[in-house]
């Protein structure tokens, strides 16, 4: 009895010719009639249509290259085509060997371009844009006449023989083959996603093979309708009651700038939107969405009519306006004021353009979630949040898709990761199969979303995307698909929410750490600029209140949408190019002179003018006695609460301050170094105990070796010997109040030298630090060994801090092998604590009992001299009584990052303005001072420091009238009872509170 072949293995036969079949189908839907003359005018940077014969012109044919990375040129395209040919779509072919623009006779964009070779994960689908209807270029008497903005450059920046013509001509589409690939093409790859032994999976096969006999003789126009009438049976069912269903909105990822500067992001949006717009007249289904105002701000100040049209599209239903934020920006990074902005902003521009009230915030790319997001969001009346960047960890699986997010001070969000866990969706059946087999939270929950379309270069989706949709809608042996809205996907999604479990705290991403340090100066730049505009904008709100000088609002608004465009989550990290940095730095520079600017122009119109003192503020909410200098002196300042006091140079202070090669001492601390240099004690004479462990070292900066990209360094970096920056120099001096020590290191070609300087009457010893970096694929760091127990370490974030384990007692613990803070983080026993403070610094290790931070990454790719640069920075070591709470650990670290400053002024009287709000707890950090975005009341930031309910008397100005609390973009909720100048606030655990003040 012949044994049974089993229809799996007989199966490979029939697959291997269908697949040959969808081949000979996809090489036949385009059959080329002419080639196009080819010229273009090249130039380096670009220009506009109106100058596009300004470069060097160039005759060229396929095969020839035009250009070398980011050159551009506008191509000019000549050629005839048959208007009576009736067999099918005329369309051109043109693959620049880069990316396009097709525009109209007036220069508007009609279409992108992308080379059919561009870099892409091809399991997801191919990234190229080549065909051109005829039909979008309203061309008359069969000529064609057609200009193309050009860029020497792939989706992802460099492209091998970039700039090489692939194609240029004419040819005619044949519609009835095109579709029947698509049918061949949803059908092959259904039947991969359908169960063995199925009756579905096997008439699926069955009718391919017996469509590919049909074609097999050869592919003509009688044939493929024989083909067509076998598989449509296929093609046609429809599934039943689903128990998932596919919510899909396409998408175009766009990075504001990685692998390319940020001019070329603004041809991007161009060639993505036009695209869309493009796709949109052909697919009456089709939904697609956007976020990033900055990006439509681009495609409104270069592509006006383009804008016009998006505008139509939203106003339709079919265009989504998404995130709310100006950009896609780092989200452990900036400031908690920079979030703000980047809401306030972001939500505005869409309120304003498209009359759109934006409830999500689309963050699909970003590296890790700070737990400070949650109330950031709801008190901005963001309820929804996506991401994706979750599935990217290393070391531990997500548990949910679907869930609530708990932020550090108990607000929640509704949160929602596509399970396919891309935002590149091809909307294969694949993709859709994938989406519900992963989908953690399929049994609480009905719908996911998909997000389908070519991102991070753009792109967006191609017609490839849009033709599978169409036969997926209710596809037998598929979850139903549906394009719509993100937003009514969260609407619908949030009916349900009883049902999700709760995460509290960060979305940390167990990638990518080494973006806490890479490119140190943006870090840097950024950290400075965003306390520079807080200065700015409170001097401001002085001088307006001082005479109704006029607000800068303007300039601000320039300002901050800029500082925030830099926030891109491509450009803060440190993961860009050598030009973005290049680029970036120069605007940094330029951006916080204007700023430090501006700042002294508006003190002139507040701050008295009186040579024989010197005016000192403090813009910190507590009273501050501190020793600055000036002019090369020290003074000793009292300064109270957000006020202005004035300083006699003659003033006489005593200090008990030594300095030597082996000592330096102050009233509180005594500090030892060897005979090597190194600190081998911190003895803390109030508490009379040693701050470091016994054998233990402090600043002990040592260079790991670090092979890894501008993300990611090894995880076991610390498993090989570190190499030591030795002292070579030393010397000790006392000035006037500042014992100090100062040290020259070197490592190879590079050099440190550190001024280790401790004041009189202060716990803070301060390593001021200059570097001249220059050695490649590698990683300075100091740490301190100190003699505190700790499980636990406290880390400053964006308005709080959170909790992270010392221990590595799981793989959770052990992923977090280098954490985020931004001022501080400590770790405290039941009776003293150590803090380790910073003023431009990100990157931490707190394992066991060592505090290390991350000072340089000198990282080969992509930006191959990243770091090998001159440094500045400061970090500090705070030993304290107590828990960080008790210490004073919060501000100190503020009075490290906000020194009090030296102002002159012109204002001709001498009474100076009376604090806006007086001294407040230490707990409550004053943050913001400003005017309000659509009014000239005052607004005011306060949050809460130490995860502690507070209740207060808040003693008012007398110059202002009502105080009401708002949320964070400004409206307006309660009004704060108040009389005589007093109210009674309220602060919950970390909370933000904002006040908006009417004045008189």
């Amino acid at each position: 009895m012949p044994v049974p072949i089993s229809p799996e293995i007989s199966a490979g036969p029939k697959l291997s010719r269908i697949d040959r079949t969808i081949q000979q189908l996809s090489s036949a839907v385009y059959v080329p009639h002419s080639d196009l003359v080819i010229e273009c005018w090249r130039t380096a940077e670009p220009v506009g249509y109106s100058e596009r014969t300004s470069g060097e012109h160039l005759q060229l044919n396929v095969g020839d290259i035009w250009g070398e990375l980011w050159d551009c040129a506008w191509f000019h395209m000549t050629g005839s085509y048959n208007t009576s040919n009736a067999d099918g779509e005329t369309v051109l072919l043109i693959d620049l060997g880069g990316e396009g623009l097709v525009v109209d006779g007036n220069g508007d964009a009609l279409q992108g371009i992308t080379s059919i070779r561009s870099t892409f994960d091809y399991s997801l689908g191919r990234p190229g844009k080549r065909v051109v209807p005829v039909s979008i270029l309203k061309l008359a008497d069969g000529k064609i006449d057609v200009w193309l903005d050009a860029g020497c450059n792939d989706l992802f920046g460099s492209l091998p023989n970039s700039g090489r013509i692939e194609e240029a001509c004419v040819a005619m589409r044949n519609t009835d083959i095109h579709a029947l690939c698509f049918d061949f093409e949803v059908l092959r790859e259904l039947y991969d996603q359908l169960p063995n032994g199925s009756a579905r999976r096997a008439r699926v096969l069955q009718s391919l093979y017996d469509a590919s006999l049909i074609l097999s003789r050869g592919i003509n126009v009688e044939r493929c309708a024989d083909a067509q009438a076998v598989i449509t049976p296929e093609i046609a069912k429809r599934g039943g009651d689903p128990s998932v269903t596919i919510s899909a909105v396409g998408h175009a990822h766009i990075d504001l700038a990685w692998l390319w500067p940020l001019r070329e992001t603004i041809r991007k949006g161009a060639r993505t939107f036009s695209t869309v717009l493009r796709m949109m007249e052909k697919y009456p289904d089709y939904v697609f969405g956007a976020s990033q105002p900055q990006l439509y701000q681009w495609v409104k100040d270069y592509y006006p009519v383009l804008y016009s049209q998006i505008k139509a599209r939203v106003a339709e239903g079919r265009w989504e306006i998404q995130g709310a934020m100006w950009v896609e920006p780092d989200a452990n990074v900036p400031s908690g004021e920079s979030l703000v902005r980047q809401i306030l902003l972001g939500t505005r521009f869409f309120r304003d353009e498209f009359g759109v009230d934006v409830k999500n915030l689309w963050m699909p790319d970003v590296f890790g979630y700070s737990g400070s997001l949650p109330q950031i969001l709801k008190k901005s009346g963001i309820d929804y949040f996506l991401t994706q960047k979750l599935s990217w960890s290393a070391f531990n699986t997500h548990p949910h898709h679907t869930f609530h997010w708990e932020g550090i001070d108990g607000s929640q969000v509704l949160v929602h990761m596509p399970p396919e866990a891309t935002y590149n969706s091809s909307a294969a059946p694949r993709a859709i199969a994938k989406a519900e087999s992963q989908y953690i939270d399929s049994d609480v929950s009905d719908r996911c979303l998909v997000l389908f379309g070519i991102g991070d270069g753009g792109g967006g989706p191609g017609e490839e995307h849009l033709e599978r949709l169409l036969r997926e809608k209710n596809l037998s042996g598929l979850s139903p698909v549906v394009q719509e809205h993100a937003a009514v996907f969260f609407d619908r999604l949030q009916k349900s929410s009883d049902a999700y479990a709760v995460w509290r705290g960060e979305l940390y991403l167990e990638k990518h750490q080494g973006t806490l340090t890479s490119q140190a100066r943006n870090k840097r730049f950024n950290r400075k600029i965003e306390i520079a505009l807080r200065e700015l904008e409170l001097s401001a709100v002085q001088a307006w209140r001082n005479n109704r000088t006029p607000y800068p609002r303007e300039a601000l608004d320039r300002i901050w949408k800029e500082v925030l465009l830099l926030q891109f989550h491509d450009i803060l990290p440190g993961s860009s190019i050598t030009r973005v940095y290049d680029e970036s730095l120069a605007r940094y520079e330029t951006l916080l002179n204007e700023v430090i600017s501006l700042t002294d122009q508006y003190d002139q119109e507040w701050v008295p003018n009186n040579p024989r003192s010197v005016p000192v503020l403090n813009s910190l909410g507590w009273h501050r006695s501190e020793f600055i200098t000036h002019d090369g002196a020290w003074l000793k300042a009292n300064v109270p609460a957000l006020s202005l006091s004035t300083i006699h140079p003659d003033q006489i202070y005593e200090t008990e301050v030594k300095a030597s090669d082996t000592n330096l001492e102050n009233e509180i601390l005594r500090v030892t170094f060897d005979s090597s240099g190194n600190i081998t004690s911190i003895f803390d004479k109030e508490f009379n105990r040693e701050v470091l462990r016994e054998g233990g070292i402090g600043n002990d900066i040592v260079v790991y070796r670090d092979e890894g990209d501008a993300w990611d360094f090894s995880t076991d970096y610390m498993s090989v010997q570190p190499a030591r920056c030795a002292v070579s120099v030393s010397k000790a001096r006392v000035d006037g109040p500042a014992g100090i020590v100062e040290q020259t290191r070197t490592m190879g070609q590079s050099s440190i030298n550190q001024e280790i300087r401790l004041l009189s009457g202060s716990r803070r010893i301060d390593f001021i630090t200059r570097v001249d970096w220059r050695e490649r694929s590698s990683m300075l760091r100091t740490r301190f060994a100190v003699d505190v127990n700790a499980v636990s370490a406290q880390c400053d974030i964006q308005f709080g801090s959170i909790e992270r384990p010392t221990t590595q007692n799981t793989s959770w613990d052990s992923a977090k092998s280098e954490i985020c803070a931004h001022k501080w983080v400590d770790i405290s026993d039941a009776g003293y604590g150590v803090a380790i403070l910073n003023d431009c610094k990100y990157g931490h290790s707190v394992h066991g009992r060592n505090l290390d931070l991350n000072l340089l990454r000198a990282s080969s790719w992509p930006d191959p001299v990243a770091d090998c640069a001159e440094h500045q920075f400061t970090y500090s070591l705070f030993p304290h009584a107590g828990s960080y709470q008790g210490g004073g650990v919060v501000q100190e670290a503020y009075a490290l990052n906000h020194p009090l400053r030296i102002v002159s002024g012109s204002c001709a009287t001498d009474v100076i303005l009376e604090a806006l709000i007086g001294e407040l707890p230490d707990n409550i950090i004053l943050e913001t001072v400003k005017l309000a975005e659509e009014s000239d009341d005052v607004i005011l930031r306060l949050y809460e420091s130490h995860g502690k309910r507070t209740r207060f008397t808040a003693v008012f100005a007398s110059d202002i009238h009502s105080v009401f609390e708002a949320n964070l973009i400004e409206k307006n909720g309660a009004r704060v009872p108040f009389a005589n100048g007093v109210a009674q606030l309220t602060l919950q655990a970390f909370e933000i509170v904002t006040l908006k003040l009417s004045m008189k």
